[in-house]
């Protein structure tokens, strides 16, 4: 007998590197990757060029009216996996410190994470995927065989986060860093519309110590134990 392909849900916390891990599981798996925080940073990013959103404030009735114009898709075709809005390719874009400050209040709005929770369950309906986010385990794929919340210690989430926007070309102080990601934890628990949580049966990942290497072999592990348990039951 075969091993059933799963679901597994990748929760935490910001800049704990919840997408490296889910990228490099799902490559180990052979799977699908779902990078849902990119789809809200896409979505930010269009309400920012679209004059939608500023000075960590954004214009929701018109946001929520532009929707239906909003398409987000993958493109895996040239190594990693290239985020698309309408068409065009915003991988760089989505990341730069301008998108981290507004994603969070644009990911508390229900009527944009109803949109996106129907793209990412319609992804995942034929299982054999990896979904990280900040409620994949609890609302988007409550069902999932395998669930992970990631965490990490916040100075430790400071300082990869600055290294990456630094590599990146994106500038950023630590400071500034720190102040983001302490808000975006505040907005992330705090919101009424699926706020993150680790639900009971998520396996607890911290990764302050440890390298990509070493949480990759860990979750892999895990996924391992739960094909072969579904696959003796």
């Amino acid at each position: 007998m075969t091993e059933r392909e799963i679901n597994i849900a990748v929760d935490g916390h910001s800049s704990t590197g919840k997408s490296t891990l889910a990228r490099q599981l799902a490559e180990r798996l052979r799977y699908r990757y779902i990078d849902t925080g990119a789809m809200y940073r896409a979505v930010t990013l269009y309400a920012l060029n679209a004059g939608m959103a500023g000075e960590g404030k954004v214009d929701e009735k018109s946001l929520v009216a532009a929707l239906p114009e909003i398409n987000i898709d993958f493109d895996a075709a040239h190594g990693g996996n290239h985020t698309l809005l309408n068409g065009v390719n915003v991988e760089g874009e989505i990341r730069a410190m301008q998108v981290s400050n507004h994603v969070s209040h644009v990911a508390k709005i229900a009527e944009v994470r109803k949109k996106l929770r129907e793209l990412q369950q319609e992804a995942a309906g034929k299982g054999g995927v990896v979904m990280d986010g900040r409620d994949i385990g609890s609302a988007v794929l409550p069902d999932a065989e395998l669930k992970i919340f990631m965490t990490a210690d916040p100075e430790v989430r400071t300082e990869r986060r600055y290294i990456e926007l630094q590599a990146k070309g994106n500038p950023a102080t630590r400071a500034a860093v720190r102040e983001n990601i302490a808000e975006r934890d505040r907005i992330d628990t705090g919101r009424k519309e699926n706020p993150l949580v680790r639900v009971p049966e998520a396996r607890l990942l911290d990764n302050s110590s440890l390298t990509p290497e070493e949480q990759l072999e860990i979750a892999a592990r895990w996924a391992r134990e739960v094909r072969s348990g579904l696959k003796e039951a």
